[in-house]
């Protein structure tokens, strides 16, 4: 840094009794924005140096004891006791990637965090390969509401990426091998930088591999996948519900790591009589007002056919009777769920006139008239 230093404080934003946890925050959020790889080309060198600042603040603050000398002497007591290189190595940064749940990181966590985000630290020459699977296949399946009760098995049609049989997947013209990438020399990234810390990006030419196919495969044209259709038998368990999505490991496109997977989204179409509740099915059945009166047995529907309920004298309209499972199996538990059954009496439109006076009697003897 050229002339006279800013407070680190101030360089962060935050308050000089600022916990760690709020310099951490403050930290993070500064060194996202002024990431090299995340401004315009014509204020990269600006961003460069506004990184270098921020970071050599953080390495400062979130250490204690520099804290504590950092406060008492201000930069005269970092500055003389302190190399560059020293004020870097003893901060630590592994809390960006605890917050991730990873672990295990290399010689260095100040190297390892900043490989991370795009460059080198102290002129350490990293590079980082992620293999990554093929995509996933996402596959909408539309199925009775009966099928999602008792379960069902579906082919499936589809196109997905496999390996390319003609060259294994090398995307190479069998008996030829990859060459070394003439632009980054086989490192995969090029470089520039300042002082201690060197920024790298992803070679343009062969995208960070390092190695260039020169004799393409002429199936895959250098891909090393290749696109067919595909049937698959799938089984759908029984008590899936709208909405549900189904993982299939495995049965995704090809990539260099590997297949990725293939969801099925599960859509359950309306039925004309029955509505789901959880597990619980819910139906109305229409009872005519004598047999509401006097009580009887009627047929009810169910997901397995017709049942016969016997329905109490006096039962009034809107009642819901519970048929025990009846309902849906859970799809983990196997337990089955009810058919709730909601009565709805039929009131007759029309009368004869033997209906009509027999009705007026009924009336006369229950004093309604």
């Amino acid at each position: 840094m050229m002339g006279t230093k800013r407070d680190y404080y101030e360089i962060l934003g935050v308050s000089r009794d600022a916990s760690l946890e709020e310099i951490k925050k403050a930290y993070r959020k500064l060194a996202l924005q002024y990431h090299p790889d995340r401004v315009p080309p014509e204020k990269k060198k600006e961003a460069e140096e506004k990184f270098k600042e921020i970071s050599e603040a953080y390495a400062v603050l979130s250490d204690s004891n520099k804290r504590k000398l950092y406060d008492t002497y201000g930069h005269a007591g970092i500055d003389s006791r302190y190399t560059t290189e020293d004020i870097f190595r003893g901060a630590d940064f592994s809390w960006i990637f605890r917050d991730l749940g990873e672990f295990g990181f290399g010689e260095s966590i100040f190297e390892d965090i900043f490989s991370d985000l795009g460059f080198d630290i102290f002129g350490t020459k990293r590079r980082r390969k992620r293999v990554l699977k093929g995509e996933d296949i996402h596959f909408k399946l539309t199925i009775e509401l009966e099928e999602a009760a008792k379960g069902v098995e579906k082919i499936l049609t589809f196109n997905r990426y496999e390996r390319c049989s003609h060259c294994k997947g090398s995307g190479v013209q069998p008996g030829t091998s990859k060459s070394v990438c003439p632009l980054c020399k086989g490192k995969g990234t090029i470089s520039s930088g300042f002082g201690f810390i060197t920024f790298s990006e992803t070679c343009p030419r062969c995208k960070g591999e390092g190695e260039v196919i020169t004799k393409p495969c002429p199936r895959c044209r250098g891909l090393g996948k290749e696109r067919v259709s595909k049937r698959l038998k799938v089984s759908i368990p029984a008590g899936v519900d709208n909405g549900s999505a189904i993982r299939l490991r495995g049965e995704g496109h090809f990539g260099e790591g590997g297949y990725g997977d293939l969801y099925l989204h599960i859509q359950v179409k309306e039925h004309p009589i029955f509505q789901r509740e959880g597990n619980n099915i819910r139906c109305k059945v229409k009872v005519p007002m004598v047999k509401a009166c006097l009580g009887a047995d009627i047929e009810v529907p169910t997901l397995n056919g017709k049942v016969v309920m016997r329905i109490p004298p006096g039962t009034q309209p809107h009642t819901i009777f519970r048929l025990r499972s009846k309902g849906f199996p859970d799809v983990r538990s196997k337990r089955v769920g009810d058919q709730l059954v909601e009565v709805e009496v039929e009131i007759p439109k029309s009368l004869s006139s033997r209906e009509r006076a027999l009705l007026l009697e009924f009336g006369k003897l229950r004093k309604e008239l």
